[in-house]
């Protein structure tokens, strides 16, 4: 992913919107390049910092930052284990399958 891409899927990222293919590259970008990182900043302060500030509520941007960082890495991590489950279900049922052909043919 280059910077103009990443910049574009900030809004995305903010909302929680992007795919997880799409999410693990942004993240990845992200983690790289500090001006990438110091615009998702920028726009964090714009879009929640100023909401918080304008409803009188506490604001700290770099706690902010870091929990939607956690919260993106969380939800790979979640699609990680959702594939891995799905991945052995597929082999469970495969093996089962053959464990009665067997069964059947004997």
């Amino acid at each position: 992913m280059d910077c103009k891409e990443c910049k574009k899927l900030i809004p995305a990222f903010i909302t929680d919107s992007l795919n997880y293919k799409r999410l693990v590259s942004y993240l990845d970008h992200v983690d790289k390049c500090m001006d990438c990182k110091e615009e998702l900043t920028i726009q964090i302060l714009i879009s929640e910092g100023m909401l918080r500030l304008e409803e009188g509520n506490a604001f700290d941007l770099q706690d902010e930052i870091t929990k939607k960082m956690q919260a993106a890495k969380k939800k790979i991590k979640i699609h990680k284990i959702l594939i891995n489950v799905r991945v052995t279900l597929e082999l469970f049922a495969l093996v089962a399958i053959g464990v009665l052909i067997v069964f059947f043919l004997l």
